[in-house]
């Protein structure tokens, strides 16, 4: 059985989440994440309905559960520092309607960063606005991300998502996202993974963990500095990733790959199509870039 395996895609105003279906595919990945609009902003277009039922019928043509389907809300997002506190409310809230009319049940989101108001302060303004935003009636599930520590990052202990999940009211609309890069930057040894999932499911329950980032790691285990790296070429290598990516207990889960563009400027191109195949396969790519480049070249000259 094939693991539930993809990576970051395209949300293009012209395909929207057709677009992302047929990115995906060409990845030969069975789910995948997008944001609805750029991740540095929070411009939004309208969700086109035929796009979307479109996307929809070839996801079931493909095997694609959209169950497994994952909507990433934007970096510009901060709810651990009040602020912006009505704008990044009120944008949250059009985000999960968004993710309903496109169907997604599942949305990833950084809890913020506290900028100087502390951990405590940075955990209890998280609670609060998403106590503002979350309704009973809503289908998404927002996942709170494992974070690095960098900078005044709120989210880098399971202890800290575990207090902003308690000071949330309905907590069935929350859940857990981990990524293997950020969760080494913030000083859990992967190599221990087991422990860590026992760690987990005592302090937070596994039956939250609802989606995995898979990716490697640039720095040093405790380094706190969240630099993606290519799978087996970092800090966390090749095995320890396969076995977070074929752990029994993750079955179920989601796992997206979000690993730096091969080459420079115009010239990269996404790796995924090799790194899902060597994840899926269990064996390392030794020539991943050179074989990247080359698959890509000879599609651009076609």
């Amino acid at each position: 059985m094939k693991e539930i395996l993809g990576s970051h895609v395209s949300f293009s105003k012209d395909k929207q989440l057709l677009g992302s279906v047929l990115e995906a595919l060409s990845y030969h990945s069975n789910t995948f994440m997008f944001y609805t609009g750029a991740p540095q902003n929070t411009t939004r277009l309208p969700i086109d309905a035929e796009l979307t039922s479109l996307a929809h019928n070839l996801m079931d043509k493909e095997n694609i559960n959209i169950e497994n389907v994952i909507i990433h809300a934007p970096y510009i997002v901060n709810l651990a520092n009040p602020k912006n506190y009505d704008f990044n409310v009120s944008f949250l809230k059009e985000e999960i309607r968004r993710a309903e009319q496109l169907g997604i049940t599942k949305i990833v989101l950084h809890p913020g960063s506290h900028v100087g108001l502390g951990i405590e302060e940075g955990i209890k303004n998280i609670a609060t606005s998403l106590n503002d935003i979350i309704t009973s009636t809503q289908k998404p599930i927002i996942c709170l991300e494992t974070m690095a520590g960098k900078g005044s990052e709120v989210g880098s202990s399971l202890e800290e998502l575990k207090a902003i999940i308690d000071k949330v009211e309905l907590k069935s609309k929350i859940a857990v996202c981990i990524d293997t890069c950020h969760l080494h930057d913030a000083g859990y040894d992967l190599e221990n993974f087991d422990d860590f999932l026992k760690n987990f499911d005592q302090v937070i329950g596994l039956e939250k963990l609802l989606v995995a980032h898979i990716n490697d790691s640039k720095n040093e285990i405790c380094s706190h500095k969240d630099r993606h790296e290519n799978i087996g070429y970092g800090k966390i290598g090749f095995n320890i990733i396969s076995k977070v990516v074929h752990h029994s207990l993750l079955k179920k889960v989601p796992k997206i790959l979000e690993t730096p563009y091969i080459g420079e400027g115009k010239d990269s191109n996404p790796p995924y199509l090799f790194e899902i195949e060597m994840l899926q396969n269990n064996k390392f790519n030794e020539n991943l870039n050179l074989e990247v480049t080359s698959y890509y070249t000879d599609h651009k000259n076609k």
